[in-house]
């Protein structure tokens, strides 16, 4: 067979249903180990329009083993990515490193890390977890900004194990299951659409229709559905976390944030899920929206609450992307305070005129501030509403100067529309630092 003969291999037929037909060009196609062997198919082409780097590992040659030569074809695609600003897509299907090369290798799988770790928040990078990927490999494509994995994929870091995808992905590693690979490709592919290929580019924009919904009444996961163009959302870690909710989507035809709270406690894992997401959305300038409606922190975990809720807080309050948060229910407390208080560093804060807004819950609240009252026979119920209307009121929040607008819930799109094309140019100069602590 001629050299010049390329072999139509299943790494190689992933990358062709990744890129636009007749895009792609190979990088490094006759680079090979010492015994011969090509496990890693490498290039660039186009994505839906957006140039794009990529490989495949290929777990049919010696069993996609990490080679020399394969970590220096990846190498070189981060390299050319972050001189180009372009995004880079690793589908992962490898058993494991060449152990016939030692140290070598060990030490060239150092490099694809390192040179992951240096375009991590600069080049949008995502990760297809198409069968299996062990040990440093599952550290590596971890590294990304987004994690699809196939259901029947392998995906661990400590070999041998039994944690499967599904698992990964209700314990928040994996950001989207897919059925097949063929589904994890199209989920990377609309992410590519959606997202700025690099910290300096904007979303893209696409044509939407206006629309009207009533929001009154809707979950954490229908009302950001509701509020955002038709059939754009694409959520995360649906599967972790479930009383928080975070998602990309269009509003107005560009690409938005989503962060909503479902009206319980906010608890260590949702704290983390969100701080993940706001960070994300940070390293790359997306617009941030967060619906607020959480009763507090939950203190069943109080070492792992505080932590996380520090992360939590840190996060929103050194986000520099435009951002925007909206009380729809309750915000009580902390997490009033670190979600929609001027700690969160929110350029606009809303609520719905339902809102409750209150440093403690209504029924402690009024045994701690009308204790006298109750005691002289009170009515429970009247103290409740009466403290609601006085104390708890968004308006009395706004009149504080705490709350920018108050709104009934059928304006929510509108006000947020409007809010997003105030905020488009904003830019925010922080203090000089290497980065924060917590």
């Amino acid at each position: 067979m001629s050299e010049l003969t390329v072999k139509n291999t299943e790494a190689r037929k992933r990358l062709l249903s990744l890129f636009d037909e007749g895009t792609f060009t190979e990088l490094d196609a006759f680079a090979k180990s010492a015994n011969g062997d090509i496990e890693v198919v490498a290039g660039y082409g186009s994505v839906n329009g957006v140039y794009v780097y990529a490989f495949s590992q290929d777990v049919t040659v010696d069993g996609g083993a990490i080679s020399v030569a394969q970590c220096a074809k990846i190498k070189k695609i981060y390299e050319l990515a972050q001189k180009t600003g372009s995004a880079v897509i690793g589908i992962y299907d490898s058993n494991g490193m060449k152990l016939t090369e030692g140290f070598e290798a060990l030490d060239a799988y150092g490099e694809i890390l390192k040179a992951s770790t240096s375009v991590s928040g600069v080049v949008l990078q995502i990760s297809v977890v198409a069968g299996s990927c062990l040990g440093t490999s599952a550290l590596i494509a971890n590294m990304a900004d987004v994690v699809i994995a196939a259901k029947d994929a392998d995906f661990y870091v400590t070999a041998p194990s039994n944690v499967t995808a599904e698992e990964s992905f209700k314990q928040g590693t994996v950001d989207i299951l897919a059925d097949d690979v063929d589904s994890a490709i199209a989920s990377a592919k609309e992410l590519v659409s959606v997202l700025p290929s690099n910290n300096l580019e904007t979303a893209p924009m696409f044509d939407f229709e206006e629309k009207f919904s009533d929001v009154s009444d809707a979950s954490a996961k229908d009302l950001i559905c509701a509020v955002a163009d038709d059939n754009s959302v694409v959520e995360l870690k649906a599967g972790y976390a479930e009383n928080v909710v975070t998602a990309f989507a269009q509003m107005g035809g560009s690409t938005v944030g989503f962060v909503a709270f479902d009206g319980s406690a906010v608890c260590p894992n949702c704290a983390y899920k969100a701080e993940a997401f706001i960070k994300l959305c940070d390293a790359f300038n997306i617009s941030l929206i967060t619906f607020v409606n959480a009763k507090g922190l939950n203190g069943e975990k109080e070492n792992q609450m505080l932590v996380a809720a520090t992360k939590l807080t840190s996060a929103y309050a050194s986000a520099t992307c435009p951002k925007i948060s909206v009380i729809t229910g309750k915000a009580i407390g902390a997490a009033y305070i670190a979600l929609a208080g001027r700690g969160s560093n929110a350029d606009l804060v809303f609520a719905w005129d339902t809102a409750v807004v209150s440093p403690l819950e209504t029924d402690a609240a009024v045994a701690f501030l009308y204790n006298d009252r109750l005691a002289a026979g009170e009515s429970r119920a009247e103290l409740e509403k009466e403290y609601g209307a006085e104390m708890a009121s968004p308006f009395t929040a706004a009149a504080c100067g705490a709350i920018d607008d108050i709104f009934v819930p059928a304006e929510t799109r509108t006000k947020l529309m409007n809010a997003l094309s105030f905020l488009d140019s904003k830019r925010e100069t922080t203090i000089p630092r290497k980065h924060s602590v917590k």
